[in-house]
């Protein structure tokens, strides 16, 4: 999935595309209550950021009653995969190394973590 620099999720955009994945498809208004749940935010803003994921290929809309209902386009382990690639491309000049290293000596991986990865890892090289 390859995106451009335009479509990159913002803070906002990514915590209201996590409610919808959450859901699985929803209104504007049920989306606005998750999020209020945690932190104020105005209803209009959520509406917003709605129609600019839809501008973004990220959601699709159907209307449904006097309502829209709001589904993503993308599961969200391709969302996320490509925002990892996009950020080790930026960062690490395409080098995930870095990255892990960075991880491992800042100790954010916990053993289980890195019994996962070293497992990844065997599954990867057995390809």
């Amino acid at each position: 999935m390859t995106r451009q620099k335009s479509s990159r999720l913002t803070d906002l955009e990514l915590e209201v595309m996590h409610v919808v994945w959450q859901l699985g498809r929803g209104t504007v208004r049920q989306v606005y209550e998750v999020i209020l749940e945690r932190r104020q935010i105005a209803y209009t803003t959520v509406m917003t950021m709605m129609n600019i994921l839809e501008e973004k290929e990220y959601l699709c809309r159907s209307k449904q009653g006097r309502a829209y209902v709001y589904e993503p386009i993308h599961p969200k382990t391709e969302v996320i995969s490509s925002m990892v690639d996009d950020f080790v491309s930026r960062v690490f000049d395409g080098s995930a190394r870095p990255l892990v290293a960075g991880l491992v000596k800042e100790k954010r991986l916990s053993k289980r973590d890195l019994e996962e990865i070293a497992r990844m890892i065997e599954e990867a090289d057995g390809t």
